[in-house]
């Protein structure tokens, strides 16, 4: 039941009607008997600001942050978090008496998710298919957890070369065309391939990056971020190879998890969020 004591929290973007974060974090909400409301509120990019101050006037304890805001949002705040500024996005904010500080728990997510799946990225060297939206979280949190090198293959190498030199400041990149020949000699070494683009997302579910698996190494973990749907054609076609393999899902409900823990100070029940999601993704 909603009281004048129920703590509110949020997910803001445009559009929005789409975001699973209201399943998850109700789900989490529930489960531990707190005494807090999570809803998604849609927000004009042209409103953030005004929104910003809204939230904070209305004593949001902290809200997510989702397209197409996660770096407009930035300037706006009172503090950004080392692995947000890094990455150069935010999708958590945590109110604390009205300062305003921007983590990004997506880093959080994946290598967690990695990690439970039986894969320890230490002195491994890692494939990325792609360099988009969630590319940045990837490469920053493999390179936390000790991977030796990260290749990155694209379709535009020079659009994707100032990442590359970016973040060589913290470790070992390169980045190639995904058809030519020195990729196909990164994949043959990789320990870890991670597809960070929308190829095979629902409905384009026929889609995946240019993989050819004679050269990929026989034992490679293979790791795609997309959840929808739980097994994308790279997904399957890696499975049919041999290749262990990871979706999404775990990624999204590890961030979800992270960005409870700093609103509450509680840990959710992972596993109920689970179910929650795959409840919601089955409707």
């Amino acid at each position: 039941m909603l009281t004048g004591t129920t703590k509110n929290l949020a997910v803001i973007g445009w559009p929005i009607a789409h975001s699973l974060s209201p399943v998850l974090q109700n789900a989490a909400i529930e489960k531990a008997g707190l005494d807090y409301v999570y809803t998604a509120l849609p927000v004009k990019p042209e409103d953030l600001p005004a929104a910003v101050q809204g939230l904070k006037a209305l004593q949001f304890r902290g809200w997510n942050v989702t397209i197409p805001h996660k770096t407009a949002i930035m300037p706006l705040l009172d503090a950004i978090d080392e692995d947000a500024r890094i990455i150069g996005a935010v999708n958590t904010v945590v109110n604390d008496e009205g300062c305003l500080t921007g983590y990004n728990t997506d880093v959080t997510g994946f290598i967690e998710a990695l990690l439970a799946a039986g894969f320890a990225p230490q002195d491994k060297t890692a494939v990325l298919l792609g360099a988009g939206g969630a590319a940045r979280a990837v490469v920053w949190g493999l390179i936390k957890a000790g991977v030796t090198a990260i290749h990155i293959g694209v379709r535009s190498p020079k659009k994707v070369q100032p990442l590359v030199d970016e973040f060589s400041t913290y470790g070992t990149l390169t980045v190639s065309h995904w058809e030519q020949a020195d990729f196909a000699a990164k994949l043959a070494a990789a320990d870890l391939l991670v597809n960070t683009t929308p190829l095979g997302m629902f409905p384009q579910t026929n889609a995946m990056p240019p993989v050819d698996w004679s050269n990929v190494k026989a034992d490679a973990f293979v790791y795609d971020i997309i959840y929808t749907p739980a097994e994308t054609r790279l997904l399957r076609e890696a499975r049919l190879h041999g290749h262990p393999t990871l979706n999404g899902e775990d990624m999204l409900v590890g961030q979800g998890a992270a960005a409870f823990s700093k609103w509450t100070g509680v840990q959710p029940d992972i596993e109920c969020m689970k179910v929650k999601l795959r409840e919601a993704l089955a409707t």
